[in-house]
This record gives structure tokens, sequence and C-alpha cells, in this order.
């Protein structure tokens, strides 16, 4: 059992017959009374996020989980298979556990989190950039650069994003893909 004082951002840990990610904490000491830690909590099988605070030195259960590199294969209805880089053993995995899975291209390299004790994939982080290619968007009309204004664009991945005027089809882009924004073009 660990207390309060070890969570931190990525922690896996059971809570309310579940088990959580904390996305985000802050440890508050106020003026008057006991200090208490702030969090917001993804459940790993429903995606739910919700906030909750836990007094100072409660007691949570940690989740053990093991991070492993996998390959994205190719998706089959709503399902997207995975092969491990290093035992070459596959796994299918329900599209609701990935966020933003419509940026995954075959090949791309991903880390499963899994569930130490009954070897369950919990939920996948891509990399923090992945870079596509722009497939159709409308042309960018000149002179229409004055403000910050973006035209939705289509990837390679069938993914939609909102990207500068500047932006043409053939472009290759560099993307966020925790907010889905575009970063940079890359140059070919």
């Amino acid at each position: 059992m660990a207390s309060t004082s070890d969570i931190k951002n990525g922690l896996c840990m059971n809570y309310n017959h579940d088990v959580f990610k904390v996305v985000e904490f802050l440890h508050v000491k106020p003026g008057k009374g006991p200090a208490f830690v702030r969090t917001k909590l993804k459940s790993l099988t429903t995606g739910k996020v919700i906030d909750n605070t836990f007094p100072a030195g409660h007691k949570i259960d940690v989740v053990r989980v093991e991070r492993r590199t996998y390959q994205f294969l190719y998706k089959e209805g709503d399902d997207f298979n995975f092969m491990n880089t290093e035992t070459y053993e596959q796994v299918m995995i329900e599209g609701k556990m990935i966020d933003n899975g419509d940026l995954l291209k075959d090949g791309q390299n991903v880390e499963i989190l899994f569930h130490s004790e009954n070897e369950t994939p919990l939920t996948i982080d891509l990399p923090q950039y992945i870079t596509l290619e722009i497939t159709y968007t409308e042309p960018g009309v000149k002179g229409n650069t004055a403000t910050n204004a973006s035209k939705p664009a289509t990837t390679e991945t069938g993914a939609e994003i909102k990207v500068p005027m500047f932006i043409n089809e053939g472009d290759l882009i560099k993307i966020d893909t925790a907010t889905r924004g575009y970063v940079e073009r890359v140059k070919k």
C-alpha cells in the first residue's frame, strides 16, 4: 500500500472497484485545515475522467503495470491489432481503449500498459508526435494569412485535423497526439 505522497502523473491505482490512471494531481496545503491531494483520474476500463480529492496520508492501492513496445499492424472493424516487437506475439485491442487511434498508421510503434498480475492490456500510449501526409485540403488563398487562420485537412490515416492555411496536399506535418494539434511542417 502506498499513500498520497506517492501520487504522480501516470500512476495506476485501484479505486472504487476499477483501475484508474492519474492524469493530473496537485498537493494542497491550505493555511487552515489539513493538507489534501486534488487529482484527475482516468478510468482505464471506460475512459471516463473523474475529479477526486484524497486527504493527506490516505492509503492507495497501487497497481503494478508493465510497459511494452508494440507495433501497430492493422485495424479490423473497431479493433486494432498490435505485435510485440521482441516476441512477435500479437494482441487485439478495442478501439475505445485508444485515444486518437485514427492517427495511427501501419508500422507505428506504441507503448501498451499491461496489468502485471493478470496480463490484461490497460491503455495505449501513442508517441508524443506523429508525422503524417496530408491527402486532402482546400488550397490556401494568398493574402489569407493575416490572422492565425486554419482549415480542415485529411491525413493519410483518414484523421481530420486543423492546419494553417499554407499547408497543401502532399505536405508532411507533425501532429501532437495528445491535442490533435498541428506542430510543424516536415521536410521530405
